[in-house]
């Protein structure tokens, strides 16, 4: 199984319409721990990357992504616009020419993604971010595509991991963006990045 140009878009399309539907969600933990606009920022550049989606139809998928995360970078906002954008920059360097997409140059786009975000934010596995969702989603898809796993329940359970990865975020003390500020008060709550993270890989399972 390979991933087309039309099923890229529809995961963006996807993930927008998840995002919005959570968009009050991701805001409440973001009020909990950080400035209160993670949902509302993510939701206003995934509406504008919608709209952006019908020039790309033509597109190979390197295009689709590095359109897509230019786009974030100039509408999100936050720290999250810059770390979501880079990433799907980064991920279309290892798509371009390619109109479809199989198991193992997912797996390279993937990595890109969460390794964009790692270097940016200077983050690593526990620091209460985003990352703590992104990397055990991509361990979980090498770990999958190097057993066999076909690419559709390879990608349902990254995002299965991704959610969990999120989930264990609760526990954790921040040690990086506005919620280190907190310090011990930021445990008990679920990090916003490390979950909007978990719903692109559950918004790419579903299209797949």
């Amino acid at each position: 199984m390979e991933l087309s140009t039309a099923t890229l878009l529809n995961w963006l399309r996807r993930a927008a319409a998840l995002i919005h539907a959570q968009r009050e969600r991701l805001t409440a933990l973001d009020a909990a721990i950080g400035d209160a606009d993670h949902g509302t920022n993510l939701d206003r550049g995934f509406t504008s990357l919608l709209e952006l989606l019908p020039t790309l139809e033509q597109a190979d998928a390197g295009e689709i992504l590095q359109t897509s995360g230019r786009c974030l970078i100039s509408t999100v906002g936050g720290a999250s616009g810059p770390l979501y954008g880079t990433a799907f920059r980064r991920a279309g360097t290892a798509l371009v020419g390619h109109y479809s997409v199989d198991a193992p140059r997912l797996l390279v786009a993937t990595r890109e993604f969460a390794s964009a975000v790692a270097v940016l934010g200077k983050t690593q596995l526990g620091d209460k971010t985003m990352f703590d969702a992104l990397l055990p989603a991509v361990d979980r898809l090498a770990a999958n595509i190097a057993s066999g796993v076909e690419l559709r329940p390879a990608l349902t359970n990254a995002a299965v991991a991704a959610r969990i990865g999120a989930e264990a975020t609760v526990p954790l003390v921040a040690r990086r963006g506005r919620a280190s500020y907190l310090g011990e008060r930021s445990v008990g709550h679920q990090d916003p990045g490390a979950t909007s993270a978990a719903l692109l890989f559950q918004a790419l399972a579903e299209v797949a």
